[in-house]
């Protein structure tokens, strides 16, 4: 088939690189969101997407809005078969949606119903699900509404950051995209509507989502820290400053809430119930370092309070 490849960050750069080592279909362009300001030197950057389409001489449109008359006619005028998406960032209006014979198929790294929306393997972490997984379904209006194609079910591991969960993923994805978009070419598989029950929704995570309160229970501090790592990361305030953290083991013993308890086995945190062993921090203006480290250099006082 004829392929429009629409997508932005590094998790759907699997899924272009298999189709466009398909032999089965042709990708003829790519839609992704359009250069924008990051790091440090804040330079413009081209997303992992535009940069993957770049390396293999494929042209990659980045419209501000895809309801844009020029990228309409663009699209229209490419007449795809079908166009895969995998985290490409922005609504897709109808107009858009009827112009592929076979539609818009989305490669969503979660099992539907189960969080729909923009960030559902970090919620899925943060609610301590067993299981995650990946699904394909037809785009409709709704928000991750449309049926779906098929489904791969992963494991979530006891210590999986939302970055390790969602590498895993995006390769496993890739297979079940490609695998999908053969079965719809050859018309032997039927999207399926979501089921009514079990629907459940996972917001974008801000920066400020990783703010870690101590007066928590350490299970749940240990949750929200994996599914915000390694991005946007999870912090705390230290006199004032803001602290990344990386994430923590739990342990039995008790300290008082907020209360840090520096020893030769490493950086022990008070919580609501149990303590945490802290095992990395990232200092304002330096790089992440082991917490350990970074205590002895602080010399923090005995019973140091933070947060």
């Amino acid at each position: 088939m004829r392929l429009v490849f629409a997508g932005t960050p590094e998790p759907a750069v699997p899924s272009l690189r298999r189709l466009i080592e398909s032999d089965r279909h042709e990708v003829v362009a790519v839609v992704t969101r359009p250069d924008a300001i990051a790091g440090r030197g804040r330079k413009v950057t081209r997303s992992p997407i535009g940069l993957l389409a770049d390396e293999h001489g494929i042209p990659v449109y980045t419209p501000k809005r895809p309801s844009e008359p020029e990228f309409v006619e663009q699209l229209t005028a490419l007449a795809p078969d079908c166009c895969p998406v995998v985290a490409y960032g922005a609504l897709l209006p109808e107009k858009v949606l009827e112009i592929p014979e076979h539609g818009w198929i989305n490669l969503h790294f979660s099992l539907l119903p189960a969080w729909r929306g923009a960030a559902p393997v970090q919620a899925a972490i943060l609610a301590g699900d067993e299981f995650s997984g990946a699904s394909t379904f037809r785009i409709e209006k709704g928000l991750d509404t449309g049926p779906v194609y098929g489904t791969l079910v992963e494991k979530v591991g006891v210590n999986d950051t939302s970055g390790a969960l969602l590498e895993r993923l995006a390769e496993s994805g890739a297979h079940l995209l490609e695998s999908t978009l053969d079965a719809v070419e050859d018309g032997i598989v039927q999207a399926v509507p979501q089921a009514a029950e079990g629907v459940s929704y996972a917001p974008k995570v801000l920066p400020e989502s990783g703010h870690v309160r101590w007066d928590q229970p350490a299970l749940a501090i240990s949750r929200l820290i994996r599914s915000v790592t390694p991005a946007p990361g999870a912090w705390t305030e230290i006199d004032g400053k803001r602290f990344k953290l990386g994430p923590v083991e739990l342990v039995e013993e008790q300290l008082p809430v907020r209360t840090v308890d520096v020893r030769k086995t490493g950086v022990y945190i008070g919580t609501a119930t149990t303590a945490v062993r802290l095992d990395q921090i990232q200092p304002p203006g330096k790089r992440m370092m082991p917490a350990l480290d970074w205590a002895r250099g602080a010399r923090l006082e005995p019973g140091t309070v933070i947060g």
